[in-house]
């Protein structure tokens, strides 16, 4: 019967938890108060975010280091929605039918609304809201606009409930007029006093005796102050530098001044950029400060066949050559409608110029064939507007068509896109223009170069055993710290994308090096885990370090306060126990509660709050302060004037108290949550 209830209980954990006893569950990166986070939500998050910042970034790819960034911000968001929602099931809080219908269509719409259909007045333009609404309840749940209008209506509808909730949580929130006139007074009062300090300094570090039974007094003290939100490994690691010698550097430089006859006498300079340039920049204009800065002002002084170089920038060999210049906008208003390419591309462009005629003759507006044909929706609501933008911000194509044309112009243009046809609404400003042709060899190691770091990590991998800092210490080679990795940490120390080490760590025992040799971009990394501190308040040898500095400042104060209190025996002033203990008597005047500042030596919340407490003419215990130990006495008060507005006190302590509440809430709820991050067992 035992064994059967341990089977029992053991299979409901398994069930409740999702997971079999022969693999992990890969499908959860998470959990929220109990509830399991999805990975196929966490991945859409994640690509929805990459999406947004390829497209405001105008990249079609992200640099890696974006990557870890993107994973975070989705993760905070995921969790945190988690979090709300949770909570605002709990207390029933909804946004209903008529609610969501009164923020698109009501008096007052949502902001966003108003911003998407606005009017030349600044108002919501109703007639073309409603056409789009219109034509919104007409289409398929596979149409890309029917899909973003409903993620939007999700997220204005969660801001709704959010909001619900921050008034429930304010409105909980009440300031009593005892409150406000406490307040009144801590900002308002003032205290005079004098004091004695011995300062810290003045006892040497190497004159301080520290016992154990000292760090444990300090460590109970403060206990708190190492609560660990989550568990963490330190590594320290040597690396073997594999970047690009001189002799690497050469080669390099080399192979870019062979190409420099044919740059100067091709006339395809765009085919030659294409067949031998690594980043195979397009050649489009720019205006001063788009160029590299060590040709910048080179090129805008410059005549066209000018080329420069070898020169290095950006971690490559570069040539440049100054193909035209020209003076140009600044920057150019433009609707256009985007035309996928289907059948072919001369049926599209057939098509294309057709539109064109249509709306040339008058027979149609841009507005509305952007509405019903132009694959870019979020112009298309807008009736094809995308703005007032400047040089670089478009694809070349479109970029050449706007700036190259004047006001009232309407051009076909085809780019990777579709088929664009753009009407220029206005110009602005007049600059100098050039295009240039940049051929570029980026700076690589040779495998000469990282064979020779690769074969010397190897070597001291082999070497290493037991003593990792002994080994490294007799080859000359430098220990670096990484301290307090997280699970999903991907950097060691200054290296980026270090994954690999990370995952091994969280893996590894105290100890242990590296059983390979991990490559990091141009460096070769072998490491070993020193540290793990588990989430939790950490125990006293994970802290004992780190706290030494505080206990040693501890120990000094106990030898000052004894000092003190020998001093006081016989003294009966202040002006008498400054001559025992050979220092001197500082007065300070009109010192406020809400702001416990002593001039010149920082801020003394003890004291200051101590002097407050006290009353005038008596001597004080000897206090452990920031900067030293004190001895004081008060001299008096100056009360402020009697508080005649208790309300608006109230009121403003009231707004404050809401601000903070915003600001503090989903931390508390987080807290409460207990968050799981499961993430790092698959990324």
């Amino acid at each position: 019967m035992i064994a059967l209830a341990l089977l029992l209980f053991i299979a409901m954990d398994v069930v409740h938890y999702g997971n079999g006893f022969f693999r992990d569950d890969t499908t959860v990166v998470g959990e929220v108060a109990g509830q399991t986070l999805a990975d196929s939500d966490y991945n859409n998050k994640v690509k929805e975010l990459t999406t947004m910042f390829e497209e405001q970034s105008h990249q079609s790819e992200l640099p890696a280091q974006y990557a870890s960034y993107i994973q975070e911000t989705a993760w905070q968001r995921m969790i945190s929605d988690a979090i709300m929602n949770h909570e605002m099931d709990r207390l029933g809080l909804t946004v209903g039918t008529a609610e969501e219908s009164d923020m698109i269509q009501g008096n007052n719409p949502n902001q966003q609304i108003v911003q998407a259909f606005q009017s030349a007045d600044g108002q919501v333009d109703r007639a073309r809201l409603n056409q789009f609404l219109a034509r919104i309840s007409q289409a398929k749940e596979t149409d890309p606009t029917f899909i973003r209008w409903k993620a939007f209506l999700n997220q204005i509808v969660d801001a709704k409930r959010n909001e619900k909730y921050l008034s429930v949580v304010a409105n909980g929130l009440y300031v009593n007029s005892l409150d406000a006139k406490d307040d009144y007074e801590a900002k308002n009062k003032l205290v005079n006093l004098q004091y004695v300090r011995l300062d810290y300094s003045s006892i040497p570090d190497n004159k301080v005796s520290v016992s154990d039974d000292d760090y444990q007094s300090y460590y109970n003290d403060h206990k708190q102050e190492f609560d660990n939100p989550e568990e963490t490994r330190t590594l320290q690691y040597v690396s073997f530098n594999a970047a690009p010698s001189k002799g690497d550097s050469a080669a390099i430089k080399e192979q870019v001044e062979k190409l420099l006859p044919d740059f100067k006498t091709t006339k395809d300079d765009s085919t030659f950029v294409a067949m031998n340039a690594d980043t195979k920049e397009p050649i489009v204009w720019k205006h001063k400060g788009q160029l590299d800065p060590k040709i910048d002002s080179l090129m805008l002084n410059a005549s066209p066949g000018f080329v420069y170089g070898p020169y290095q920038s950006t971690g490559s060999f570069k040539i440049a050559k100054l193909i035209a210049t020209e003076t140009g906008p600044d920057s150019v208003k433009a609707r256009h409608i985007l035309l996928q390419v289907t059948v072919s591309l001369a049926a599209t462009q057939k098509t294309a110029d057709s539109i064109k005629q249509l709306i040339q003759s008058g027979k149609a507006t841009f507005a509305d064939i952007a509405q019903k044909y132009s694959i870019d929706k979020s112009s298309a609501e807008k009736g094809g507007e995308v703005g007032t933008f400047g040089r670089g911000a478009m694809v070349p194509q479109f970029e050449d068509a706007a700036f190259h044309g004047k006001k009232g112009d309407i051009k076909t243009v085809v780019s990777q896109y579709g088929v664009h046809i753009i009407e220029i609404e206005d110009q602005k400003g007049s600059q100098k223009v050039v295009k240039v042709a940049v051929v570029d060899k980026a700076l690589t190691s040779s495998s000469a170069t990282q064979s020779a770091a690769y074969s010397k990590a190897q070597a001291f991998l082999g070497k290493v055993n037991d003593n990792f800092t002994g080994e490294a210490a007799s080859e000359k080679l430098a220990v670096l710290p990484a301290q307090n990795v997280t699970a999903m940490g991907s950097t060691l120390g200054q290296i980026p994308n270090a994954r690999e080490v990370v995952r091994w760590a969280f893996k590894a025992k105290v100890g242990d090096v590296t059983d390979q040799v991990y490559t990091l971009g141009n460096q070769y990394v072998v490491a070993q885990l020193t540290e793990i501190r588990p989430k939790g308040i950490l125990p006293l040898e994970n802290v004992k370090a780190q706290i030494k500095p505080m206990v040693i400042t501890h120990v000094k104060a106990k030898m000052l306060i004894d000092k003190f209190n020998a001093a006081k025996n016989g003294a009966v002033n202040l002006p008498q126990l400054a001559q025992k203990v050979g220092a001197a008597v500082v007065p300070l005047q009109n010192i406020v509660f809400a702001n416990p500042v002593v001039p010149a030596g920082g801020a003394e919340y003890k004291l200051i709050g101590a002097a407050f407490g006290s009353s005038p003419g008596k001597l004080s215990a000897p206090l452990e302060g920031t900067a030293g130990v004190y001895v004081f006495s008060v001299d008096g008060f100056v009360k402020p004037a009697p508080l005649t507005n208790v309300v608006r006190e109230q009121q403003q302590m009231g707004q404050m108290l809401a601000q903070r509440a915003e600001q503090m809430i989903f931390e508390a709820l987080k807290d409460k949550a207990n968050v799981k991050d499961y993430r790092s067992k698959f990324l």
